[in-house]
């Protein structure tokens, strides 16, 4: 039997979960037992930590099934109302039964957001459009409680890009940002993607 080219087999667990949450664009979980449950939580924690960038987190079940349901409700009635993550951290995932509403959730995440970078205090959001002025000062208004000093602006790729040659063709916003809430920027990102 011919390998396949394309496997690749690691000694090391960690490495393997590193390679998964490093190399993604999204993640799609289905129904399943520990490894399930900790490749989920592993990348839950990445980008409501910042470690790892924001990418569709989609839990599948099957038809009418209640597995990420019950397990989402353990979340709210455990976690969240004890208070060990924010409300905002239950934007990091979505739920469906659906896999067309699966790959729309993925799809639109990618509408126009392209991907986020830290440029020392300057958190920088790529775009395939920018948004307006209007749009801009709603954005402001609506994300205020994430900005650290000034506004979200529009930008220009930084040195720091230049040099890395780094989606330089892509529009930007910018911002000083709290480093902690996430679970915001998922929203923030929502509603560029609606613009």
């Amino acid at each position: 039997i011919a390998e396949d080219k394309k496997l690749i087999t690691f000694k090391y667990f960690f490495t393997r979960k590193l390679i998964f949450i490093r190399h993604s664009d999204a993640i799609v979980l289905f129904p399943g037992g520990f490894g399930t449950m900790d490749e989920g939580y592993e990348a839950i924690t990445l980008m409501q930590t910042g470690k790892s960038q924001l990418m569709p987190l989609v839990l599948v079940d099957k038809p009418g099934g209640t597995y990420w349901k019950t397990w989402d409700r353990n979340i709210r009635e455990h976690l969240l109302r004890d208070k060990l993550i924010s409300p905002v951290d239950l934007n990091l995932y979505q739920i469906t039964d659906n896999a067309d509403e699966a790959v729309k959730i993925v799809s639109r995440f990618y509408r126009n957001f392209d991907s986020t970078r830290f440029i020392k205090e300057l958190f920088v959001i790529r775009l395939k459009n920018a948004p307006s002025l209007s749009a801009l000062a709603a954005l402001n208004e609506d994300f205020a409680d994430i900005i650290v000093e000034g506004k979200i602006q529009i930008v220009k790729p930084t040195p720091d890009e230049i040099e890395d040659n780094d989606r330089l063709d892509l529009a930007r916003i910018g911002f000083n940002f709290n480093r902690r809430d996430y679970g915001r920027v998922r929203q923030l990102i929502d509603v560029l993607n609606g613009l």
